[in-house]
């Protein structure tokens, strides 16, 4: 049995750690929330948003079949009933250039417009199509690039009749996946033990270890030459500037938390937010330097799970069941 002395040296460093912990998670809280929540006639968990050219009609999908549309830049959304075979479909990704506009889902599903949604084609795709549909993004007249959960990378010129494979053989089950604005592709994998990159005229993907024991979560092209990436434990680096394996030293927003952070957005190319697990925010003004919290938005009941700046003063979170943030810019005070 332990003497009383030790028992009592044990509770003291016990509350040490405690101590210590709550010291470690102290961050700074943002000083004004521009953070709306919007009510959606919907509990679905929606995947993507995207805006046309005009900046007030956009779309929203997710699961059980569900898309929304808005005509008021985001205020009020109204749901799209469309006839389809499956009514049960996991709308991923959804992408408008002009009047034209794709969406993927599952079970391998591919969704045309060409008159801004008023009427919508279904895409045959082949039964040899390597994974399923993740991700859209409309590349202009009759073009677009799609992607599959396994990598495989396709383009049409023709409005979908036929496609391109840009790689030659796909990069196996993917966590998740991003395209920059000129082109590149980011994957991460299943496991998140490794990640590979894609550029054009590349024929093949190019696997990279993670330079961690972390699991790897998300990753992405930031609007200032670097990659970030996002770990379990809390986790976020930066790369070097226009470099695929060179990293900054690993930082910890709020160290003592137990949440994962789940996407990061840049909204400008030094304000940075970042999303996690229940209803979690952060916000950095300095590229990612420090962070403060939006603890107004900790209320949320919901993860948050993807950011998406349409433009810098036109942003939105998406969660789970149906929660919806929508960034409300500062207005200036009158002169």
């Amino acid at each position: 049995m332990l003497s009383l002395f030790k028992l009592g040296q044990r509770v003291i460093v016990l509350l040490a750690v405690v101590l210590l912990c709550i010291g470690c998670s102290s961050v700074a809280t943002l000083d004004r929330n521009p953070w709306q929540v919007l009510t959606v006639p919907s509990e679905a968990n929606f995947q993507d948003i995207t805006f046309t050219n005009d900046s007030q009609h956009g779309w929203l999908v997710g699961s059980k079949s569900t898309i929304l549309e808005t005509h008021d830049g985001g205020e009020s959304w109204q749901q799209v009933s469309l006839d389809l075979d499956e009514k049960n479909n996991l709308f991923t990704s959804v992408s408008f250039d002009g009047d034209e506009g794709w969406i993927t889902g599952e079970p391998s599903i591919l969704l045309h417009t060409t008159d801004k949604g008023e009427t919508w084609s279904r895409i045959p795709l082949s039964e040899k199509l390597p994974g399923k549909p993740d991700t859209i993004i409309a590349l202009g007249a009759s073009s677009a690039e799609m992607t599959t959960d396994v990598g495989a990378i396709y383009r049409t010129t023709d409005g979908g009749k036929n496609w391109k494979a840009m790689v030659q053989e796909a990069v196996g089950v993917v966590r998740n996946i991003e395209r920059s604005d000129d082109g590149k592709y980011l994957a991460v994998s299943a496991k998140g033990n490794f990640y590979s990159t894609w550029e054009p005229g590349q024929e093949a993907w190019q696997g990279h270890n993670r330079n961690s024991s972390r699991r790897v979560q998300n990753m992405g092209f930031g609007k200032d030459g670097r990659l970030w990436m996002l770990a379990r434990g809390g986790q976020i680096q930066f790369s070097q500037p226009n470099t695929l394996d060179e990293w900054d030293e690993a930082q910890y927003p709020e160290l003592s938390t137990s949440w994962g952070l789940i996407d990061l957005a840049y909204r400008t190319p030094e304000e940075i937010w970042l999303a996690g697990g229940s209803g979690n925010l952060l916000c950095s003004f300095d590229g990612g330097k420090t962070w403060l919290k939006d603890r107004e938005i900790e209320n949320v009941p919901s993860n948050l799970y993807k950011i998406v700046f349409v433009k810098p003063d036109q942003g939105f979170i998406i969660g789970q069941r149906g929660v919806l943030l929508k960034y409300q810019p500062a207005v200036e005070a009158a002169a």
